[in-house]
């Protein structure tokens, strides 16, 4: 692009700022040199890596300290020279920035591709990095173990040096020598450990002198006692300098092989820097990233001069290349459309040099091959071109070099010249452009053109907004509509006389006084479309704030619906289980009971169970009267033989055969038992028609009519009494009367068929039977084999095997019982 477009559009003062956020040399050579490019690819992997680098900025900053410029260096060492240890410092300090960086990259969760493979092809230079930790200390000095030759020079000059301090002080410390001396000090002349002593006294002390102060009154003598000591020191510090010199020249010539590794390295880390140093502009900026627009289309939305202060800046919509790819701005001067102009201009500079656009979210911008700008009073004496010479002369250069693919921008078209020449000519050069099919934009103030705007396509135009009233202009660009020039306002305003300006108004044109009152009404009517599209979306607002609102609450009222029916389905599962333990653990108390122990553990087995059934039944159904409460404490002294009475153990009546005492002979069914008066209820005396009569005048209950509980009439006005029988004995003592041999479970799932088969093998093995049919049918299979597997592991099963074909065959399964 043209060098002068970066200075009309001031894009060196983006690069300086872009070069202030890089951390070091190389980041900011690198942004200082920064153009854009005109190749869409290449814009789209600049925004991408503009991204990643804003991206991980948000939560870790990359250790960038320590980069170093090591070119100067790397020439030195090539062309044979060693380097100081300073440079040495430098290059560790390079290298430590290199490990660093590699090792973030490699450790960083976040998505980024790009900087991850730039990061990837950073090499560790670890023998380089070893020599020089070896070599030199974290003060920037060579160790004394940098070799062993160097450890024994300094260790034996060291020595020496010890040697030359006592001798030298046994000579200051001597009381003969006290008045000899200016100081009692020791000093250092020419590397050689001297004494200050009074010129007059040079006789006493043989030595030579090195110095002597500026009034000669002191001279700096090295004691002859010590010459030979400085003399050793001297070749010590001498073979030391030489040995430094080797060993500096051999960790030069490893850098000097690792060059081109460090060269690469250092391209790497300086594309690192230049990244996050865009990161740090559009942080500063408070930029976002434009999306590129795959045509020519460019829409910036709440655009910011990125030059511009934050305070002052007023942020404009720009569209251009979507229904046109020419805008014309008109209005007055300072009225901003210069401003507008420049801040596409510099913003598509940005863009495609891969930095971010201080512009509102949603914001599209197309890629350019080439950006022209003539803005400006470009005036030359030298060259003796007035204002419109200058410009024609540029123009005429963009309209040589445009192509459709352009952008250009040109501020005052035809302006410097007879107004209706100058717009007559602006309309011309503005069909050229239209032609061409450059994307432009053009300020001007002529009337003409905004006529010349409505009449073809692909222009539209364009106005900086002005508040008559205050005779200050908003900077506001309002996009199809042509703005009004206010000349008789503005002069109004200023103090113009009325007359003059009525005079003025007689002799301007009727077309253009019809012109400028429409474009006067149209301004006014965007207004009232503006106030009523920004209380439309108050509103959308709201309502979508409400929406959020109601779902919110929905999901609130929805997870708690969750949270009941889940704590009830868990309740009730819990329930279920307890039930279920329960009536295994009757089952298998029943089970353990059937066998050689006789017949009166059983009884009391079964007496047991019906008393813990009823119990459970009874707090199922905590709202009946329990049948235990029926009748009355036993009078001995009015109870004979014949009575009826009720034994709540047994959940039992029965009729009194004998008394002995406190104890009873009493028939129940079949059977004769004795029990205590205490253990039984009193219910009637014998003789009583219709069931017993009870104390209250009711009639007792007269049993179980078909499987229901029967109730006995009530006499004397008296009420019923519900008695409700042993559920759980009734059940035991059904089951051992009715138990069936065979069961049929087609149709049901494996683990429902296992359930159900379960309840009935215990309800077999209570009624006493030794063997039972399982009819599950052939179908799959799957049942078959459900039902087999579940036989095999439990525990009341003895064998089991297909049944007799005339019992099934292999639909149905013979089991044998323990």
């Amino acid at each position: 692009m043209e060098q002068a477009t970066y200075r009309t559009l001031e894009y060196d003062r983006i690069r300086a700022m872009l070069a202030d956020c890089a951390s070091s040399v190389l980041g900011k050579e690198r942004a200082a040199a920064i153009a854009p490019s005109s190749d869409r690819a290449e814009v789209a992997l600049r925004l991408a890596e503009t991204s990643e680098a804003v991206r991980i900025a948000g939560f870790a900053a990359p250790p960038l300290g320590g980069i170093r410029d090591l070119r100067p260096m790397l020439k030195k060492v090539k062309l044979g020279a060693a380097l100081t240890l300073d440079a040495f410092v430098d290059v560790r300090s390079f290298l430590y920035a290199t490990r660093n960086v590699k090792e973030f990259f490699k450790a960083l969760e976040t998505d980024a591709p790009l900087l991850k493979e730039a990061a990837h092809g950073l090499e560790l230079l670890g023998q380089l990095e070893r020599s020089l930790d070896n070599a030199i200390d974290e003060h920037g000095e060579l160790r004394d173990d940098a070799s062993v030759e160097l450890r024994r020079i300094r260790r034996e000059r060291a020595a020496a040096e010890a040697r030359i301090k006592d001798r030298i002080s046994a000579i200051l410390h001597a009381p003969e020598h006290q008045k000899h001396f200016q100081d009692a000090i020791v000093t250092i002349r020419d590397e050689r450990y001297v004494l200050p002593v009074k010129a007059e006294y040079r006789r006493f002390f043989p030595g030579i002198v090195h110095d002597q102060s500026a009034t000669g009154a002191t001279l700096f003598i090295e004691p002859m006692a010590v010459v030979e000591a400085g003399n050793d020191v001297k070749q010590l510090t001498l073979a030391e300098q030489r040995e430094i010199a080797r060993i500096l020249k051999s960790l030069s010539l490893q850098v000097q092989k690792e060059g081109a590794t460090l060269t690469a390295n250092a391209d790497v880390l300086a594309q690192v820097d230049f990244a996050f140093a865009k990161a740090r502009l559009a942080e500063r900026m408070k930029a976002t990233e434009p999306q590129l627009s795959d045509g020519r289309e460019t829409k910036l939305l709440a655009a910011r001069h990125p030059l511009i202060a934050d305070e002052n800046v007023v942020p404009i919509d720009i569209e251009l290349g979507t229904r046109f790819s020419m805008l014309l701005i008109t209005g007055p001067n300072t009225g901003g459309k210069t401003v507008s102009m420049k801040t596409l201009g510099l913003m598509v500079l940005m863009a495609q040099s891969g930095c971010f656009l201080p512009v509102a979210q949603g914001s599209q911008i197309a890629v350019y091959d080439d950006v022209y700008a003539d803005i400006g009073d470009e005036q030359s004496i030298e060259q003796s071109l007035s204002t419109f010479s200058a410009h024609m002369t540029h123009i005429v250069a963009i309209l040589q070099k445009a192509g459709p693919r352009d952008l250009v921008l040109v501020d005052e078209l035809g302006a410097g010249t007879d107004p209706e020449e100058g717009a007559a000519l602006a309309m011309a050069i503005l069909e050229r452009l239209l032609a061409i099919g450059a994307a432009t934009v053009a300020t001007t103030h002529y009337s003409e053109l905004k006529t010349f705007a409505y009449t073809r396509d692909g222009i539209e135009n364009a106005c900086v907004e002005f508040e008559v009233k205050s005779l200050r202009p908003t900077y506001r660009l309002l996009i199809g509509i042509p703005g009004a020039s206010n000349a008789f306002a503005i002069s109004q305003r200023l103090g113009l006389a009325d007359s003059i300006i009525l005079r003025a108004k007689e002799l301007i044109r009727a077309d253009h006084a019809q012109f400028e009152h429409v474009v006067s009404d149209l301004e006014q009517q965007k207004r009232l479309y503006e106030q009523m599209n920004a209380d439309i979306a108050e509103r959308q607002r709201h309502a979508e704030a409400l929406e959020k609102k109601v779902a919110a609450q929905q999901a609130d009222l929805d997870k708690k619906k969750g949270d009941l029916i889940k704590k009830a389905r868990q309740e009730s599962a819990a329930l279920v289980r307890r039930t279920r333990r329960e009536a295994e653990d009757i089952i298998d108390q029943l089970k353990k009971q059937f066998d050689d122990q006789g017949i009166h553990a059983r009884q009391a087995a079964m007496q047991e169970a019906r008393r813990r059934l009823t119990e459970a039944s009874e707090k199922a159904r905590p709202g009946i009267v329990g049948q235990k409460h029926l009748g009355k404490k036993i009078d001995l002294k009015t109870l004979k033989p014949g009575d009826s009475v009720y034994l709540p153990k047994l959940d039992q009546k029965g009729t009194v055969l004998e008394l002995h005492g406190k104890e009873l002979e009493v028939q129940v069914g079949s059977l004769r038992t004795s029990v205590r008066a205490k253990d039984a209820r009193f219910l009637g005396h014998a003789g009583a028609g219709g069931g017993e009569t009870l104390m209250n005048g009711a009639k007792a209950p007269l049993g179980k009519a078909g499987g229901k509980h029967a109730w006995a009439s009530a006499g004397n006005g008296g009420t019923g009494v519900y008695r409700q029988s042993g559920r759980g004995t009734t059940d035991l003592l059904g089951k051992t009367a009715t138990a069936r041999r065979e069961i049929d479970i087609r149709g049901l799932m494996v683990d429902e068929a296992e359930g159900v088969l379960g309840k009935f093998i215990d309800d077999a093995q209570i009624a006493g039977l030794g063997e039972i049919l399982v009819i599950h049918g052939k179908g799959t299979g799957a049942l078959r084999k459900g039902v087999q597997a579940y036989l095999k592991h439990h525990a009341s099963v003895l064998s089991y095997q297909f049944a007799d074909q005339t019992d099934g065959g292999t639909g149905a399964t013979v089991v044998q019982l323990k």
